[in-house]
């Protein structure tokens, strides 16, 4: 990877770990994991926002009528960013696209080792599901308490994950 882009890595994480836990409106981890890797690579749209946004609260707050919940948004954005780091700047051919799998299921692997779980309800202890989870959540102010640190640690381990990809790709 290139000094310069491991330096925008360092800054963007240092400047997460400052500012992520003073965040108490708007806060959403799919978004803020994925734009802010996009950010270190230099490509903003609007549009990457708002298509982060509905994955936050395990896809937002899906459960199926099996209990099934859905990733903390920290994991959706991040597999997001693989994608977008190693596709590059074109449409990924075959061999990337299932390179982007096996990444993608490597950082859930890892994630889920480091936190115990992927799912998003089990992390912060919320039903997203049910309306009065979302609101207990913010009253409880479980972002800066808890939910700041998945987005912290998914942007380094994408980092990490992607070394060679951002070095050629970026």
């Amino acid at each position: 990877m290139s000094d310069d882009i491991q330096q925008k890595f360092d800054k963007k994480i240092e400047e997460l770990k400052e500012t992520l836990p003073t965040l108490k409106k708007g806060v959403n981890c799919a978004e803020l994991t994925f734009t802010n890797i996009l950010d270190v690579l230099g490509v903003d749209n609007y549009m990457f926002h708002n298509l982060a946004m509905p994955l936050a609260g395990g896809f937002g707050g899906y459960k199926s009528k099996d209990g099934w919940q859905g990733a903390c948004g920290a994991v959706a954005g991040a597999c997001a960013a693989i994608g977008i780091i190693l596709g590059g700047k074109k449409k990924m051919d075959p061999i990337t696209m299932a390179m982007a799998y096996l990444k993608a299921s490597k950082y859930c692997s890892e994630f889920e080792e480091k936190w115990g779980t992927v799912v998003c309800a089990d992390l912060c202890g919320y039903d997203f599901s049910d309306p009065n989870g979302m609101q207990e959540y913010q009253e409880n102010e479980i972002w800066s308490k808890k939910c700041h640190e998945f987005v912290e640690w998914a942007v380094d381990k994408v980092r990490k994950l992607t070394r060679k990809d951002l070095k050629r790709k970026w």
